[in-house]
């Protein structure tokens, strides 16, 4: 377990991030210091209480709670956190492309097919 630091942000509210062990969910330190799956429900620590989080956050992986435990820059939007990298806000909304049987029918809008022999895309049919 390597302990993280707040290398993967610099802004003034960090959000503490990881991946819950049980099913590998990403997974959002509350301000209670407690683990949820809804960044809306995270904690928006700044630079005074942003150690005391991390070290709860690295207290949950030491039990083997959760996995990977990190701080992320985050911007208030309507008084609820969210984060202000790509990387994250995927990780916390979910993909930026439709995924799965639906995406995957050739009924699906953005349905494509992948030619092997050249690797390029082309609109199904």
């Amino acid at each position: 377990m390597a302990k993280q630091t707040q290398d993967r942000g610099t802004g003034d509210l960090q959000a503490v991030t990881a991946n819950r062990l049980t099913d590998g969910l990403v997974v959002w330190l509350t301000p209670a210091h407690g683990w949820t799956v809804d960044i809306t429900l995270a904690g928006a620590f700044d630079a005074a209480a942003l150690p005391a989080a991390l070290e709860a956050g690295q207290a949950s992986e030491r039990r083997r709670e959760v996995v990977d435990v990190y701080a992320t820059e985050v911007r208030l939007e309507d008084g609820r956190p969210r984060p202000a990298r790509l990387r994250e806000r995927i990780r916390a909304e979910g993909p930026s492309t439709p995924y799965g049987a639906p995406a995957l029918s050739p009924a699906a809008p953005a349905f494509r097919t992948v030619t092997p022999a050249f690797g390029s895309f082309h609109a199904g049919e």
